[in-house]
């Protein structure tokens, strides 16, 4: 008997032992928009020589939260990347599946720009004006109709008289969520609103914002790196992506004001731009101890050096929290805080 017991002590050792050193590095999966700035503090943290650099994946926001949600355990990944705050559908998931202990770390600030080539003319738009140009449906004369828009100067005459060719990220971006809440549902008229609702067939905030399907607002993935070089390449044409994107390629691309506004570091913090939001990633805190490395990987990303107002981050166009919210921040990375699911 002591013999079996023995055995079987050793076999669960084994077990134990071998699910703690499945995986020797993090991984890391979400969104684009977080990608450049959880690629840096990985490669920081990798060179430090105690733990392998993390794995990162840009999965779009949605994509990503799939991911993590899906289990507890090495083959699920331990972070995901986030451009918006998680769903209430997706905390279901995740509790579902498991995943009962979340940490959710706030990243910084960001804004979205509507960029295009430096060889082009500058241009400002409103949000009714960008609304116009994505919208799968719009009011015209008092009646929703397809929208029948395809040059900008038909939307208004100060607009450039050319085609509207508008890249957009995918449906399971965090960003095209941000977009769709911050413009596409603040731009929507009055007029179409009422109509939308005069239908009741759907609520007038889901069909405002359904981007056109004709062809004109053309889905590029997940690689805002391809975005730029397509906007280099055709100055006709405009993109949606993060802030620091723009910084990264300001030989390339300029960005237009948006009512009046043009993104800038001061405007994305103090929400004075009218497309800014703050960016995210959430941590599965049963991972910790088992993946090594991922509590010390969150005091890094959360450390004053990375995040704080001269950081590195802040160099690729990282917008720094305030004061009271990087203490949050902070406090939930190191004492391993997890949120109501």
């Amino acid at each position: 008997m002591k013999k079996i017991n023995f055995i079987l002590s050793l076999l669960i050792a084994v077990t134990i032992g071998s699910y703690a050193s499945a995986r020797d590095q993090i991984k890391i999966v979400g969104s684009s928009t977080v990608y450049p700035y959880a690629t840096v503090v990985a490669e920081k943290f990798g060179k430090s020589g105690k733990f392998k650099t993390p794995v990162i994946e840009s999965t779009g926001t949605g994509g990503g939260m799939k991911l993590f949600c899906a289990g507890v355990g090495t083959q699920h990944p331990d972070i995901t990347n986030a451009s918006r705050a998680i769903k209430d559908s997706e905390k279901s998931l995740c509790a579902k599946n498991g995943v009962k202990d979340i940490i959710e770390i706030v990243v910084g600030n960001d804004g979205i720009v509507f960029a295009h080539s430096l060889k082009a003319k500058d241009v400002s738009f409103t949000k009714e004006q960008l609304w116009r140009a994505l919208a799968k449906e719009v009011d015209v004369d008092g009646k929703i109709v397809k929208n029948p828009y395809t040059k900008w100067s038909q939307i208004d005459k100060s607009l450039p008289d050319f085609g509207i060719k508008i890249m957009v990220p995918p449906p399971t971006s965090g960003t095209r969520d941000a977009w769709e809440s911050l413009v596409m549902g603040k731009g929507c008229s009055k007029t179409a609103k009422a109509a939308f609702e005069a239908k009741k067939a759907k609520s007038s905030k889901k069909a405002c914002v359904h981007f056109r399907e004709d062809g004109l607002a053309i889905e590029a993935g997940e690689n805002d790196t391809l975005m730029v070089n397509k906007l280099v390449a055709d100055p006709e044409m405009f993109g949606l992506f993060g802030y620091s994107y723009l910084v990264g390629n300001k030989d390339k691309i300029q960005a237009s004001a948006v009512n009046g506004v043009k993104p800038s570091l001061e405007g994305i913090q103090d929400y004075s731009y009218p497309i800014a939001r703050p960016l995210f990633f959430y941590v599965k805190k049963s991972h910790i101890g088992v993946v090594a490395g991922i509590k010390e990987f969150l005091k890094e990303f959360t450390s004053s050096k990375a995040m704080g107002n001269r950081g590195y981050l802040t160099d690729i166009g990282l917008v720094p929290l305030s004061k009271d919210r990087y203490k949050i921040t902070r406090d939930a990375a190191t004492n391993l805080i997890p949120i109501k699911l």
